[in-house]
């Protein structure tokens, strides 16, 4: 509401309130819905880590004038198109990491606790019925305009004045819309209609949070009309503040452009699932703060992926060592697994980096920068001599622990582990047949894949070059 950052204090000391606005249910999501998904799924996953107890309600708009267009279009009814989209919401969210919200309420399961708070609204004097549609009065609400920072004349001159219009003021918004021929309807007071997009998301977040919230968001685009809307509607039905905080991630351009169906310049995330990495997607959409703008190319998911890739090889390095060190009979079992103070100093330093990285507006591009430099200063250790299994563990934990903050889980890697280990086992069979030639080629060709071989008493190792 401000336009600056603020420090966190919210409603009920080590609780957040939090409700951030969810998809319209008419198709697959595209990469910049994807993007606001992951962005509050993070900014959620990371109040946790700080030790808040999150009330996360994302809610699904399943009735649309593009659901019943869609719907049409397919020859099924809306409800079939919504309780599918759902589902492969779901299913897409869920190949991105993105926990389930603590509740998803629908629309469709709210008419009653809508129609009633419509009824508060006109009863109060903040809305009036036309021809079996209601109409927020925005003239009843003196501060309508104060988080998109417009004045009602300078919104209202931006409206398209229809000389048809039944409602009072170009400024006022539905809050109820009168049936049309063969659209899906519920009985109200006021004849067969259905709901408003605005009036949706005040009425759940009264039903789940209360009349008062911490964190509100969305998209950039919401800030006008959907939020500025929920603001006058749920201020005038309460009289009290309705969230302390606004969050709205910024754009998502394609190769430098916005976003376009029209034009081509699109991308749907399930069609991007199916090319390219889930852990490359996620991280990528995280490399830039929140709030700012952020341009998808090829090229850009490419850097994400060979990044993402340099923090595999510490962790598959680090796992080498400690299974090596394991395998060694000179190796005395450490006391109680205790690391040494360097490691356990490096490691705090990498959180503290983290941290204020995180805590200052949630700036996952900083957050991802120390957890690099936290990987340069481990890969500068590791050939240590004095480095103990405990160490290792530790300078493992950290960046195990770092990534799953941001929602990033430990890749697998079962089949490269099979590939490799069938290439040494070759490797050895041509050493005992005294065919060095080959044994060399297959060094070779796993050095240009950036693994390096060890040859122990203990056998045959293998790593990443850090």
């Amino acid at each position: 509401m401000t336009g600056e950052k603020e420090p966190l204090q919210t409603l009920e000391a080590g609780k957040v309130k939090f409700y951030a606005c969810g998809p319209t249910v008419y198709h697959y999501f595209h990469l910049g819905n994807a993007r606001m998904f992951v962005t509050f799924d993070t900014i959620r996953r990371y109040l946790q880590y700080r030790g808040y107890e999150v009330f996360f309600v994302q809610n699904f708009t399943d009735v649309d004038d593009r659901i019943i267009a869609r719907a049409r279009e397919l020859g099924i009814s809306p409800r079939e198109l919504a309780n599918q989209n759902i589902k492969d919401y779901f299913e897409d969210a869920g190949k991105l990491f993105i926990l389930p919200a603590t509740v998803h309420p629908r629309v469709t399961e709210c008419i009653p606790e809508i129609i009633r708070f419509i009824q508060d609204l006109i009863e109060q004097g903040h809305a009036y019925e036309r021809n079996g549609s209601v109409y927020f009065d925005t003239s009843s609400y003196p501060a309508y305009g104060k988080l998109s920072h417009q004045s009602p004349e300078d919104m209202r001159a931006g409206f398209r004045i229809d000389v048809q219009d039944e409602k009072d003021d170009p400024a006022d918004f539905a809050l109820w819309k009168a049936t049309k021929p063969g659209e899906e309807f519920w009985e109200s007071p006021w004849g067969k209609g259905r709901p408003g997009w605005h009036i949706e998301c005040s009425v759940m977040n009264l039903l789940y949070l209360g009349e008062q919230i911490d964190i509100h968001a969305g998209g950039r685009d919401l800030i006008f009309p959907h939020h500025e809307n929920e603001i006058a509607q749920s201020e005038a039905h309460s009289g009290k503040t309705f969230a302390r905080y606004w969050l709205h991630n910024g754009t998502l351009n394609i190769n430098g452009e916005k976003m376009s169906k029209s034009t081509g310049n699109f991308i749907m995330t399930r069609d991007l699932l199916q090319r390219r990495d889930a852990r490359s997607i996620r991280f990528f959409l995280l490399s830039a703060q929140y709030r700012h703008p952020l341009n998808y190319t090829e090229e850009a998911l490419a850097q994400a992926e060979q990044g993402l890739q340099r923090i595999d090889r510490l962790i598959l390095n680090l796992d080498h060592k400690i299974a090596s060190l394991e395998s060694r009979v000179d190796v005395v079992p450490e006391v109680a697994g205790v690391p040494s103070t360097e490691a356990v100093s490096l490691c705090g330093e990498i959180r503290q980096s983290f941290i204020e990285a995180m805590d200052d507006d949630f700036n996952t591009a900083d957050g991802i920068s120390a957890i690099f430099e936290g990987v340069r200063a481990i890969n500068s250790r590791l050939d240590d001599p004095v480095l103990t299994i405990a160490d290792l563990r530790e300078y493992r934990q950290v960046i195990v622990e770092l990534l799953g903050v941001i929602g990033i889980p430990e890749a697998e890697r079962t089949d490269l582990e099979a590939e490799v280990a069938a290439l040494i086992e070759e490797r050895n069979a041509a050493r005992a047949a005294r065919n060095f030639a080959r044994a060399d080629e297959i060094r070779d060709a796993l050095k240009e894949r950036g693994i390096v071989l060890e040859d122990t008493p203990q056998g045959t190792r293998w790593s990443f070059e850090a």
